[in-house]
């Protein structure tokens, strides 16, 4: 419960923006109560207005009914205007707390990103808001409008006869002890169900943006396998949830059914004895109607904000997340970009209880080519990752033309750098848009002469559009090696003081590669280039090579430097080219 307090908290701070709303809400809410509860009180007069056989006082039972009639029309218009104004009021909350949601998105670290499966958070920014939005807006149309009716009702019973309005006093709070005993146990359940269907929604991104991977490994019947288990453990959550907080209804109408069975007789033993009239008893056996109504709605509405409570925990728990280290105040820029590195007692692990990089230290003059091999999880793409601080250095620095990049501007210091890797980076939208991704003012000529130097330009004329093509998320059906043509394009057009290469050419035949090798030379040329590849023959021109191991560096020189020394990399390149 101390939970849902505290979520119902950050919900109310959201809702504040919109207390002009809400207020407006809740008077046409009390209107159309009021009218609702008046119209009872129309039909009991008109019926004491039928006295008997020739009797009938015609035109006071046709006042009233022309005033149940006008009732009518007033609560329905104020019911109307009332669900607009709830409608409004939820989908601008959700809308503000999926933006909220997103914007966090942007400013988490990798860190967080990479111990979190991207399903698990599209279905916390997308189905987790839309079921809060539901308990949401049913909490607004019925909550209000529910309490209001049993307060009115009560007081117009009160009002109408004092012995008949306690029998429901007396017996209405088992509806609210039995509601309360349910809700209270279904959060748990409800919170189950909620990341079940994470774990389910994480499984379904996965597969299927994988699922050329799924076939090529013929790993269907496995995907399946797993899929039904989780798909078996929501459903157990799921209906174990549905289950108990379905049982909060019947087991109020039950005590509903007892309010208005302990109404119609003490009402109806009074009406004989001359305590009311007959108009008073139909009053109140409406009333009784009306005033158990409310129970089982609420009673709907809780096992709803049971369940939306648990679902905009876990938003919350999103946007609460850490976010990554601000930027600086005061953001320091070096006087001119060389690309000059000082790194000095470099320290970094993905996992405190496993170390990667520890005590690294080098110095990097501009224009200098830096080649970097070694065996996989060596930590070569990791020191790429600290160098452009997607992630931070937890000791030592990183200085980049005598300025330690974590005091600068990250948007600034990745503008110095271009990167290609081995994973492309495509987005949806035409050819033209992904080669002008980092210089959006690029004119026709300075695209089109980027995509020449790539050797990308041949491949972009064949396509139907040209330049104009459209492909779909990460490249649509274009081939790896194409793609991967598009990323070299994009930094062959900002040409950046730094380079990263990181597999640039992995998915390049050999025969397009030695021409796009020729195209890197003049691209590096005066510009700090860092490369890393585990095919050792495309770092043969390096400047320096760095030998890394266990996150460390274990040798540097020249290619022919370490051939000659006959150490790690001696073997490294022996084992590639001893056939």
């Amino acid at each position: 419960m101390h939970e849902n307090k505290v979520v119902i908290s950050k919900v109310l701070r959201r809702v504040k923006p919109y207390w002009g709303h809400l207020i407006c809400s809740l008077l046409l809410a009390l209107l159309y109560v009021a009218m609702s509860l008046y119209i009872p009180v129309l039909v009991g007069g008109a019926i004491d207005g039928i006295i008997g056989k020739g009797r009938v006082q015609f035109e006071w039972v046709v006042q009233n009914l022309a005033l149940v009639a006008l009732c009518a029309a007033v609560a329905g218009i104020a019911q109307w205007v009332m669900n607009q104004l709830n409608n409004h009021v939820t989908f601008r909350i959700t809308r503000d707390i999926r933006e909220e949601a997103f914007d966090h998105i942007q400013v988490l670290p990798l860190s967080y990103l990479d111990s979190h499966p991207q399903g698990d958070l599209v279905s916390r920014v997308v189905s987790d808001v839309d079921t809060f939005a539901d308990g949401l807006l049913m909490g607004f149309t019925q909550l209000f409008t529910g309490v209001m009716t049993i307060v009115g009702t009560l007081a117009f019973m009160l009002r109408l006869s004092l012995p008949v309005a306690l029998v429901v006093i007396v017996i209405t709070p088992l509806s609210l002890l039995v509601a309360n005993f349910i809700a209270s146990r279904t959060h748990s359940m409800f919170s189950a169900q909620a990341k079940s269907r994470g774990a389910q929604t994480a499984l379904i991104d996965e597969t299927i943006g994988n699922l050329k991977l799924v076939r090529a490994f013929g790993h269907e019947a496995d995907s399946m396998e797993a899929f039904d288990e989780i798909n078996a453990e929501l459903e157990k959550n799921a209906l174990k949830a549905i289950f108990f907080s379905s049982l909060t209804n019947p087991a109020t109408r039950f005590v509903n059914s007892v309010v208005y069975a302990g109404v119609g007789l003490v009402g109806a033993w009074m009406a004989i004895s001359g305590g009311i009239t007959v108009g008073n008893l139909t009053s109140f056996l409406n009333y009784a109607n009306q005033y158990t109504k409310p129970f089982n709605e609420i009673s709907g509405v809780i096992t709803e904000l049971q369940n939306a409570l648990t679902c905009a925990g876990r938003v919350f728990e999103l946007i609460e997340a850490p976010a990554r280290s601000p930027e600086p105040e005061k953001p320091q820029q070096p006087e001119k970009m060389e690309g000059g590195l000082q790194i000095r007692d470099l320290k970094f692990s993905y996992t405190p209880e496993k170390p990667l990089i520890d005590d690294f230290d080098l110095d990097v003059t501009p224009g200098q080519r830096i080649a970097i091999v070694g065996p996989t999880g060596c930590g070569k793409t990791t020191f790429i990752n600290l160098l452009m601080r997607f992630y931070d250095p937890q000791g030592g620095a990183i200085r980049l033309d005598g300025v330690n990049t974590v005091d600068m501007d990250r948007g600034e210091l990745r503008r110095s750098v271009g990167m290609v890797l081995q994973d492309t980076w495509l987005k949806a939208g035409t050819i033209r848009e992904n080669i002008a991704m980092g210089k959006p003012d690029a004119t026709e000529e300075e695209i089109v002469a980027a995509a020449k130097q790539a050797r990308a330009h041949g491949f972009i004329r064949r396509l139907p559009q040209g330049y104009d093509t459209v492909i779909g998320e990460n490249g649509g059906t274009l081939s790896q090696g194409q793609k991967q043509l598009l990323c070299i394009a994009r930094v062959m057009l900002c040409l950046p003081p730094m380079l990263f290469l990181d597999e640039a050419t992995s998915s390049i035949d050999t025969r397009t590669e030695s021409k796009i090798q020729e195209a890197f030379n003049t691209m590096m040329e005066g510009r700090t280039t860092f490369i890393v590849a585990h095919r050792l023959s495309t770092i043969r021109e390096a400047d320096v090579i760095l030998v890394m191991r266990d996150g460390h560096i274990v040798e540097q020189g020249s290619h022919e430097e370490l051939l000659q020394k006959r150490g790690f990399y001696a073997q490294l390149y022996q084992s590639q080219f001893a056939h």
